[in-house]
């Protein structure tokens, strides 16, 4: 593959990661700004939302050092699905739970993403753009822990406030 292939494919990863990361924004701060029963799930979306605002900061800085910039349309689409996502569970009566569970399918996607990105980084020699994609995959990595590692607490108490004839509100 030449070298210009190999950056094409590189920008146009980092571009969509930074579509994606502005997309896990548009899902995690309305997902915040609904949270009444469980602060603990806040204050860590409240964390990762801070943390994935840095995150597009390092993307935007390999970007600049590529001479490139993000894509406006794809941040803008992914925005849109995001909210859309986001808005989908406000109907359901386990919101907090269907959350819990696409926020942990996310936290996914974006550590294969990452992990892709740091293969055509150093495939392409790229290593000056490793140290950012490195410190966001472990952000992403820390996530998806915490949320695995919550799930069965979310769930049981979900349950308690539910048989408690309490609304188990997200």
């Amino acid at each position: 593959m030449s070298e210009n292939e190999t950056r094409e494919i590189f920008v146009t990863g980092l571009k969509n990661a930074h579509a994606m990361e502005n997309q896990a924004l548009s899902i995690m701060k309305p997902q915040l700004s609904r949270i009444e029963n469980y602060p603990e799930i806040a204050a860590k979306l409240d964390q990762h939302i801070r943390e994935t605002e840095g995150q597009i900061v390092r993307i935007e800085e390999v970007l600049d050092g590529l001479n490139e910039d993000h894509s406006s349309l794809k941040d803008m689409a992914l925005s849109l699905t995001g909210s859309m996502a986001a808005m989908g569970h406000t109907m359901a009566g386990d919101e907090i739970l269907k959350n819990s569970f696409a926020n942990f399918a996310f936290e996914n996607f974006e550590m294969a993403a990452y992990k892709s990105l740091l293969t055509v980084a150093e495939a392409g020699g790229y290593g000056a753009a490793s140290a950012a994609l490195q410190a966001n995959l472990a952000e992403e990595k820390a996530m998806a822990q915490w949320l695995d590692e919550n799930i069965v607490s979310v769930t049981t108490k979900f349950l308690s406030l539910r048989e408690a004839g309490e609304k188990a509100k997200v």
